[in-house]
């Protein structure tokens, strides 16, 4: 039986993507300027979103499929450096911009490691 700490991850996972996915979906101003601000196209919000999406799903199929968890878990890091990345050299913004994504990329790690 796992600790009770790996289905919480789960949790904050699902939702933290699930909601930056809809976010992202839903072209809400926010994410619309961070988007500019990092100077890709606007496609490419529609293409992460997708695959923070496919991440969620695959990590709910995790709880019945433990070793999901391990590819969602990689999409999901590799997600988050390009955010850090976008957020620190692509956009400029001060480090407390990327704090979510090293949060996120910090779960993830984990779940790897485990």
């Amino acid at each position: 039986m796992q600790p009770l700490w790996i289905p919480v991850i789960y949790a904050v996972l699902i939702v933290m993507f699930s909601l930056s996915a809809s976010f992202k979906f839903l072209r809400t101003r926010s994410m619309v300027r961070h988007w500019t601000e990092y100077r890709y196209p606007v496609w490419g919000m529609y293409g992460i979103a997708a695959l923070e999406a496919v991440g969620v799903a695959i990590l709910i199929s995790a709880f019945w499929m433990p070793s999901n968890a391990t590819y969602a878990a990689v999409l999901f890091a590799v997600l988050m450096v390009g955010a850090i990345h976008a957020h620190l050299f692509r956009a400029k913004h001060k480090p407390a911009m990327a704090v979510n994504a090293v949060l996120m990329l910090v779960l993830s790690v984990i779940l790897l490691i485990t």
